[in-house]
């Protein structure tokens, strides 16, 4: 049995829902996916797959798909071209917290989000954002160049 792999975070409980990992996949080597929205399923006690956006969905379309007043994790494949005139792509995960969530959940996604995040292999920068100014569109921009 040693081959088995534990999704679990000893700290916290939470497991990672199979799906997580084939859809970050999936979203990162045949680019079917602009972005995908997780949250934590609390009678589960794991992370599970919430939405996801297809490839010819808007950064407006990912930014209306989180919540507003509740905790998310989000992967966003950042689309843009160099000085060079190449075209680049860069995998932002995005820990959604908004300051009218509850505390519970902040606590919850807090504890939660460097195991979750170890899960997804090839993430290229995190953002923290309590509000939706903290990930707007030039920041992303910013990061990546």
């Amino acid at each position: 049995m040693a081959f088995l792999r534990s999704y679990s975070n000893a700290s916290s409980g939470m497991g990672v829902a199979d799906d997580c990992k084939h859809i970050f996949l999936e979203l990162q080597r045949k680019k079917t996916h602009r972005y995908v929205v997780f949250k934590i399923d609390e009678k589960r006690k794991e992370v599970i797959v919430e939405k996801i956006g297809g490839a010819t969905e808007s950064y407006d379309d990912f930014m209306a798909s989180l919540p507003e007043n509740d905790c998310r994790y989000a992967i966003y494949d950042f689309d843009f071209v160099t000085e060079e005139n190449c075209q680049k792509s860069k995998i932002f995960f995005i820990a959604w917290s908004p300051s009218v969530s509850r505390i519970r959940a902040k606590m919850l996604y807090a504890a939660s989000k460097d195991q979750f995040r170890r899960e997804l292999d090839g993430v290229h920068y995190e953002l923290q954002a309590t509000d939706p100014s903290e990930m707007d569109l030039e920041i992303l921009r910013e990061r990546a160049h």
